[in-house]
C-alpha cells in the first residue's frame, strides 16, 4: 500500500532477532566461493544453488507436467513499461474496466455520484473503494452452489483503505477538505472498506455482467457483524463494553490480500488495522500498542476523533479485534463472517492455501511490515477430498497450531542457499532467551489455554521470542500447483536498514536501532527494488517443520554492477520494482503484480507505472504483461477455470505520489492532497474520462477467446 496521506513504512519490530540479510551474510561468510560468484554480479540463474533445483528444491521442482493442450508458458509479446493514465496489455488482448469504486451492488442501491457526496448508507449498497485481493468462484451445473463453470460465478474482492482526497466532497475548511470531519464521514468511510461479493455472468461477445438482481449480491463493510472464533475468542483482551463476551466485532477493514479454500470459502486478511485507532487526551502507549503500531493519530483518517470505538482511551480493547483473517462464505449472502483467530494477528497480506499429502490444511501468511515474519498454520484436522464442500471442512481453521519461519544459513556450497526451521508458537516452545513461552511475561496466565490466547493475540511478540528470522517486507505468498511443497514470497523493500539491533528479544525496552545491519550478500543499504524468495518444505510435505530456500528474483536496474546488481533475469526490457501481489495460475505460470515508486526517474529510471508479470519458474524468464494507470498499484489476480478470463485490481488510480506527471501550481510545487480533492480530475481520470478516478476491477481477456498468457 502506498499513499500521501499515511506512511505505513513504519518498524514496530524492537527484537534483536536475526534479519534475513544477516543470515545470508553468515552464510556467505562461510563459504568464500558463494561471495565470488555473488558479488560477480548477482546473476541467478548462474548461482548452482538456484539452477541446481532437483538438489537445492527437492525432488518435485517447478517444472509442469506435459500438457494436451499446445500451451506456452509465456506465449505473449512483453509490453514496454508505460507513465500513461491507461491499462495496457499485450497485442492480442483487452481489458475492461469492471465494477469500480461505487457501484451499485444491486438493482435497488443508489447510483455513484461524480461529485462523491454520496451518504454513508449510499455506500454500504456500493462497491467498495481500492480493489485488492480478488477471487472468481464459479458456479455448479445448477447456479447454486459452488463448482467449476467459467461462465458464471461469484467475484468476490477486497476494499482495503480509501482516499480521503477523492473519496469525500469537498467541506468548508479551505485547507483541509475533510473538515469539518463528522461521525457521517467515518462512517462513509467504514463503509468503504471490507469486500463486495458480486454475482457475474460472460455473455455472448465474452464480455462479463453484473448480475445486479441476485441474491448474491453482498457487501461486507466496517460496521457489518462479525464473529470471533477459535482460541482467543472470549479472552478478556478481545472484550468490550460493547461485546461483553468478546465474541463478535464490528466490521473488517484494512483489507488487503485475499486466499480462498476448497471448501467454498473466501479468506480476507486484515493488514494496517492499526492506522484507524487514535486517542484523545492524555494517554501511555503500551508495550502491545507499541508493537502493534497503535499511535496517537493513526493514518490521518481521524475515525478515533468522532467515533469513540476507534479512541483507545474509551475502547483499549477494540484493537485486539482485528488483524486477523476472516472467512466469508460467498454462496450464503445470509451468513455471518468468522475471524479465525487460530491463523494470528498481525498485519496479514494474504493467505495461501495447501492441502499436505495426509489432508492437513497448511495457511502461508506474511505480516506486511519491515522486519517482520513470515508464518504458517497447520489444521489439527484433515480434509475430506470426497466431499469437499462438507460442515466438517467448513471448520478446518478452527483449531491448529501457529509457526513462524526461522532462515539459517547453509554450512557448506553443497548447501546451495540455506535452511530453514518451523518454530510452533505453543506455550511449552522455548524461547531464545531459555524460557518456554507460558513463562514469557508477554504471556503470563493461569492456564495454557490462556496462554495460548495471549500468544495469538500477540502473535508479533511471540515471533519476537522464539528468534524469527526478520524478512524485507514479507507480502504476498503464492503456493506452486504443480508441487505443493514449493512455495514462492515477495518481499517487497526495505528502506529500514543500516544499523544494530540492541534491543531485547521480548521487546520490552526500545534503546538502540532496530534497523537490520547492511551485509554483503543483500549489500543494499536501502532495499528499494525488493525480491523473491522460494522455499520447498521438505519432503515436498506442507506440513513439515523444516525447509531449504532460495532466491528467485532481485529486483533492480541491469545497468548497476557489483554490490546493488540485480538477478540476471533482470533486463532492459522487463525492469520492476516492489514486487507485490504474487500468484500462480493453474497452468503454472507465476504472475508478479508491483507496487513500487512509479517516479520512472533514478533508480526507477525505465520502470514507468506499477506492472504485472509473468514468469517461468522454471528458466525464470520474466516478462512484463500489463501495465496499470497513473498512480495505480496493480493488485490481486483471479482466473476463470478455462483461463480464458483474468480479473486483475487496479487500486489507487491517481494517487498523487512520486508519479512524474502529477500536476503543479504555477510556482512549480506540486499538488497537494487538499488541492487534488477540489481538482480531483487534474492528475488521473481513470478509468472514466472526465471524472474523479476510481479503484476497478479490469477483466482482460485475448480476442482469439485463447487462454490468458499462452
Amino acid at each position: 500500500m502506498a499513499r500521501s496521506l499515511i506512511d505505513d513504512d513504519g518498524v514496530s519490530n524492537p527484537s534483536r532477532n536475526l534479519h534475513l540479510q544477516q543470515v545470508v551474510e553468515r552464510s556467505l561468510a562461510i563459504n568464500p566461493a558463494r561471495r565470488r560468484l555473488m558479488l560477480g554480479g548477482l546473476g541467478a540463474a548462474a548461482l548452482p544453488f538456484l539452477s541446481m533445483l532437483s538438489g537445492c528444491l527437492g525432488s518435485g521442482d517447478d517444472s509442469t507436467a506435459e500438457s494436451a493442450v499446445p500451451e506456452q508458458m509465456l506465449g505473449f509479446t512483453a509490453v514496454a513499461a508505460s507513465s500513461g493514465d491507461a491499462v495496457v496489455v499485450p497485442a492480442g488482448y483487452v481489458a475492461t474496466a469492471f465494477l469500480p469504486w461505487g457501484e451499485p451492488i444491486n438493482a435497488q442501491a443508489p447510483a455513484w455520484k461524480p461529485d462523491a457526496s454520496n451518504t454513508a448508507a449510499d455506500q454500504e449498497q456500493q462497491v467498495g473503494d481500492n480493489h485488492d485481493g480478488i477471487h472468481y468462484f464459479g458456479f455448479n451445473a445448477a447456479g447454486n452452489g459452488p463448482g467449476d463453470r467459467s461462465d458464471e460465478g461469484l467475484l468476490v474482492f477486497n476494499h482495503e483503505y480509501i482516499n480521503p482526497e477523492y473519496f469525500y466532497a469537498p467541506d468548508t475548511d479551505a485547507q483541509d477538505w475533510r473538515l469539518p470531519f463528522t461521525l457521517e464521514k467515518a462512517r462513509k468511510g467504514q463503509a468503504g472498506h471490507g469486500v463486495t461479493v458480486a454475482h457475474i455472468r460472460r455473455k455472448a461477445d465474452g464480455s462479463w455482467e453484473h448480475v445486479k438482481n441476485s441474491p448474491y449480491n453482498r457487501r461486507i463493510h466496517g460496521n457489518t457483524p462479525i464473529a470471533i472464533q477459535g482460541p482467543a475468542a472470549g479472552h478478556p483482551l478481545m472484550k468490550t463494553a460493547a461485546d461483553p463476551t468478546g465474541t463478535e466485532v464490528l466490521g473488517t477493514l484494512n483489507n488487503c490480500g485475499n486466499g480462498w479454500t476448497p471448501w467454498g470459502t473466501y479468506l480476507t486478511c486484515e493488514e494496517n488495522f492499526n492506522g484507524y485507532f487514535g486517542w484523545n487526551g492524555e494517554h501511555t502507549q503500551t508495550v502491545l500498542e507499541k508493537r502493534y503500531g497503535i499511535t496517537q493519530d493513526g493514518f490521518g483518517y481521524l475515525w478515533h476523533t468522532v467515533d469513540s470505538r476507534f479512541d483507545v482511551n474509551a475502547n483499549p480493547n477494540e484493537p485486539h479485534r482485528f488483524g486477523w483473517i476472516v472467512e466469508i462464505d460467498p454462496f450464503s449472502p445470509t451468513s455471518k463472517p468468522v475471524k479465525r483467530t487460530a491463523l494470528g494477528r498481525f498485519k496479514h497480506e494474504n493467505a495461501a492455501l495447501s492441502i499436505a499429502p495426509n489432508g492437513k490444511v497448511v495457511v502461508y501468511m506474511g505480516c506486511d511490515e519491515r522486519n517482520e515474519y513470515i508464518y504458517k498454520f497447520v489444521s489439527s484436522g484433515t480434509f475430506d477430498a470426497a466431499n469437499p464442500y462438507s460442515a466438517a471442512n467448513r471448520r478446518l481453521l478452527e483449531e491448529g497450531t501457529l509457526y513462524v519461519a526461522r532462515f539459517d544459513a547453509g554450512a557448506t556450497p553443497a548447501d546451495k542457499m540455506g535452511t530453514g526451521v518451523w518454530i510452533p508458537l505453543l506455550p511449552s516452545t522455548v524461547g531464545v532467551d531459555g524460557r518456554a513461552l507460558r513463562n514469557n511475561p508477554h504471556f503470563a496466565a493461569s492456564s495454557d489455554a490462556e496462554v495460548r490466547a495471549l500468544i495469538l493475540i500477540k502473535a508479533r511478540q511471540a515471533a519476537d521470542a522464539v528468534g524469527a528470522t526478520m524478512m524485507d517486507r514479507p507480502e504476498w505468498v503464492a503456493v506452486n500447483p504443480k508441487n505443493p511443497g514449493n512455495v514462492y514470497v515477495t518481499l517487497t523493500n526495505n528502506s529500514r536498514r543500516g544499523g544494530t539491533t540492541s534491543n531485547s528479544p521480548d521487546g520490552t525496552t526500545t534503546a538502540g536501532s532496530a534497523r537490520p545491519p547492511v551485509d554483503e550478500a543483500n549489500p543494499r543499504a536501502n532495499n528499494v527494488w525488493g525480491h523473491i524468495i522460494r522455499w520447498t518444505e521438505a519432503g515436498n510435505d506442507p506440513t513439515a517443520t523444516t525447509f531449504n530456500w532460495d532466491i528467485f528474483v532481485l529486483a533492480g536496474q541491469p545497468s548497476v554492477v557489483g554490490e546493488r546488481a540485480p538477478s540476471s533475469n533482470i533486463n532492459a526490457n522487463n525492469l520492476f520494482n516492489s514486487p507485490d501481489g504474487l500468484a500462480f495460475d493453474s497452468f503454472g505460470r507465476l504472475w508478479i503484480q508491483t507496487d513500487g515508486s512509479f517516479s520512472n526517474s533514478g533508480d526507477y529510471a525505465g520502470m514507468g507505472n506499477n506492472q504485472m508479470l509473468a514468469a517461468d519458474p522454471t528458466t525464470k524468464e520474466i516478462r512484463r504483461f500489463l501495465v496499470g494507470p497513473s498512480g495505480c498499484e496493480v493488485t490481486g489476480v483471479t482466473w476463470t477455470p478455462d483461463r480464458k478470463t483474468m480479473f486483475v485490481n487496479i487500486q489507487h488510480p491517481g494517487e498523487l505520489g512520486s508519479h512524474p506527471n502529477r500536476p503543479k501550481n504555477p510556482d512549480g510545487s506540486t499538488f497537494s492532497d487538499n488541492q487534488i480533492a477540489r481538482n480531483p480530475t487534474a492528475f488521473s481520470q481513470w478509468p472514466n474520462a472526465g471524472q474523479r478516478p476510481r479503484s476497478a476491477t479490469v477483466v482482460v481477456r485475448r480476442l482469439d477467446g485463447g487462454v490468458i498468457g499462452g
